[in-house]
């Protein structure tokens, strides 16, 4: 079909949540007829506006919202024919994972020659072999972020333009893809030849997540289901998936498994990873039903608000207790909010990170009232050193000064609860990688609440609707205790 010139994406939605309902009828066939053309693939001719048509892209339910893609003229005169409508434009979420740091441009040189440029080669410390497909960027200016960036080839070698044959690095950032930790180095020397050594990852390793929690028995979690909204989860070894959905537009239903991102699958794993060091991890609720909801696209850096209230939505329907949202960093919307609302009202709870931009407020959707909000914690000793995460360690320190609230960790009044977030070890496509940001404290803190929903029949058994929902919240906020920093920072504190 034809779109007229000017056209963009909306969601629309009923007068009130995510449908039209029994006590707006009118309204409610009005959505149908918009339903009907979705399934058909036709446009949709708005009354008394000849010529003027919408293009429905996705619908969530028959009576509900809908994803159009419309012109300022026919949104004139949709609103004249169903004033009760809204219209809510389409935003984007990003994952809630430390971002890495890239250079922005390169050191000026007189002369591009062979000397101008250094090899150095990454390698790991327990055999010394090459490590390839890691992320090398070289800082000799890093308030600026002058430097050179590059990957590893499969002998472990990156060549960097740096402008001389030796030079001093202000810092020196590697990420390896999985299987070893990150570097970072400080008033660094380098040459051509330089040999950057990376600590490998043991699952048997004590991070902050198992200094808190250890390691779960079989079973723990059980009766409890979480959905996982993100880029996908799985397949893994330690991972049992028992089914989900794939929201984005255009892609495969179906196909809820990892978009290649990874993040998703590290997020499963925190909640439900059911293996056992030292060959596995193994993550706080093994035994819960894990579901996936895919949001955001094959190797697609950010997903549509539309996408994220239709896995939500779906995820209510699977009667999910608990989802887990790791993401954040759009302009807050009403249809991620609405959607958050309507599965609180039908016992689900959704519990949110609050966002890595470096103690700036609470990012939406952890922002809002019925989500809960959850910041990151680091604790001194349980990463090796030389690595990223030491970067990480700031102020304020707990009562006990080895705690810290991890320096990119969003902070306000919003936040509920803190969480593990700091060099946190968990699955991803391949193996197992640290990673950091309230993205990672989000499912420590969803694990848990699953563990604890499973100890607690009484809440388990009642009817699916807000009070059961407020039951969730009010019995995890119990079982926090503070770490000695303020509210902004922790909330109720530390589930334990």
């Amino acid at each position: 079909m034809a779109t007229m010139s000017g056209a963009q994406q909306f969601i629309v939605l009923p007068t009130r949540g995510m449908r039209a309902g029994a006590e707006h009828a009118a309204l409610a066939g009005f959505l149908n007829s918009m339903h009907v053309a979705t399934a058909s693939r036709t446009a949709f001719n708005v009354r008394g506006a000849p010529g003027l048509t919408v293009r429905v892209l996705d619908s969530i339910h028959e009576d509900g919202a809908k994803l159009v893609e419309i012109a300022p003229e026919a949104m004139v005169a949709l609103r004249t024919q169903q004033p009760g409508l809204r219209l809510v434009p389409v935003v984007y979420y990003r994952p809630a994972v430390v971002p890495r740091f890239a250079a922005a441009s390169t050191p000026r040189t007189a002369a591009r020659t062979t000397a101008a440029t250094i090899k150095l080669r990454v390698v790991s410390k327990a055999d010394g072999g090459p490590v390839a497909g890691a992320m090398v960027v070289a800082f000799t200016d890093f308030a600026h972020r002058v430097g050179a960036q590059g990957t590893t080839n499969s002998k472990g070698e990156v060549s960097l333009r740096l402008g001389a044959a030796s030079k001093k690095l202000q810092r020196l950032y590697v990420y390896p893809e999985r299987g070893f930790w990150s570097g970072l180095r400080k008033g660094l020397t380098v040459t051509s030849g330089t040999q950057i050594g990376l600590e490998p990852v043991q699952p048997s390793f004590t991070d902050c997540l198992r200094h808190f929690y250890g390691e779960a028995p079989d079973g723990t979690g059980s009766g409890v289901t979480v959905g996982v909204i993100d880029t996908g989860s799985g397949p893994h070894p330690d991972l049992q998936i028992e089914g989900g959905v794939n929201t984005v537009l255009g892609e495969s239903p179906n196909d809820f498994g990892d978009n290649g991102e990874g993040h998703g699958t590290h997020v499963a794993g925190i909640i439900a990873a059911r293996g056992l060091p030292p060959r596995g991890l193994r993550g706080l609720a093994p035994g819960v039903t894990l579901r996936s909801y895919r949001v955001f696209g094959k190797n697609k850096p950010s997903a549509s608000n539309f996408a994220i209230a239709k896995a939500i939505d779906q995820a209510v329907t699977d009667q999910c207790d608990l989802i887990n949202m790791s993401l954040g960093g759009g302009a807050p919307d009403e249809a991620t909010r609405v959607a958050i609302e309507d599965a609180r009202a039908q016992g689900t709870l959704a519990i949110v990170a609050a966002g890595n931009d470096d103690r700036s407020p609470v990012s939406f959707p952890a922002s809002d009232a019925l989500a809960i909000a959850v910041s990151a914690l680091g604790r001194k000793g349980t990463f090796p050193k030389g690595t990223t995460e030491s970067g990480d360690v700031a102020a304020p320190f707990g009562t006990d000064k080895n705690n810290f609230v991890a320096g990119f960790s969003n902070i306000g009044l919003e936040i509920d609860l803190i969480g593990s977030g700091v060099g946190i070890l968990s699955t991803v496509p391949g193996g197992y990688a640290p990673m950091s940001g309230t993205s990672m404290a989000c499912p420590a803190v969803t694990g848990f609440a699953a563990r604890l929903l499973a100890r607690r029949a009484d809440i388990r058994n009642m009817p699916r609707g807000p009070a059961r929902s407020d039951a969730v919240a009010q019995a995890l906020f119990e079982a926090a205790t503070p770490l000695g920093f303020a509210p902004k920072f922790e909330g109720h504190g530390l589930p334990r």
